[in-house]
């Protein structure tokens, strides 16, 4: 069975920041899994006998080579949409993360071309289709 196809997904979705307004994005490269070449915030599904909050840990230090200084859990959405002709449906679990700016690398540079500081102002263009959403749904809560 797969995940968003078969059965509903559960994932974690991350704001990374600095604390002095700054956001840590990272460019899907072509072997990422869709949305190739867009800036996206970082997430990724919870596996069968993890907590949110340890697929939050992982996830962020897989992807941005750092560990979490703080958290909160900002609130959730579900995504529906298509992906290789075929409905998803992906519950996302929403969370404004606090990270150290100087440890942030490419912890995955076989899915990420790149990894840079925005601020929401100097943020690209070419963003994942759902981070418009989470901006929109989040935007009095992440500063």
């Amino acid at each position: 069975m797969k995940s968003g196809t078969d059965h509903i997904g559960v994932g974690v979705c991350y704001f990374c920041h600095d604390g002095a307004g700054n956001i840590v994005m990272s460019k899907r490269n072509q072997n990422a899994r869709d949305e190739k070449g867009r800036w996206d915030i970082g997430g990724g599904a919870v596996e069968f006998g993890s907590t949110a909050e340890e697929t939050l840990r992982k996830e962020i230090k897989e992807e941005y080579s750092t560990d979490v200084v703080d958290f909160e859990f900002i609130g959730f959405r579900d995504v529906l949409r298509e992906y290789e002709g075929q409905p998803t449906h992906w519950l996302m679990l929403d969370y404004k993360v606090l990270v150290d700016k100087d440890l942030v690398a490419n912890g995955e540079p076989h899915k990420f071309d790149d990894v840079t500081w925005f601020t929401l102002e100097s943020m690209p263009k070419e963003i994942h289709s759902q981070l418009k959403i989470f901006l929109e749904k989040y935007k009095n809560e992440l500063f």
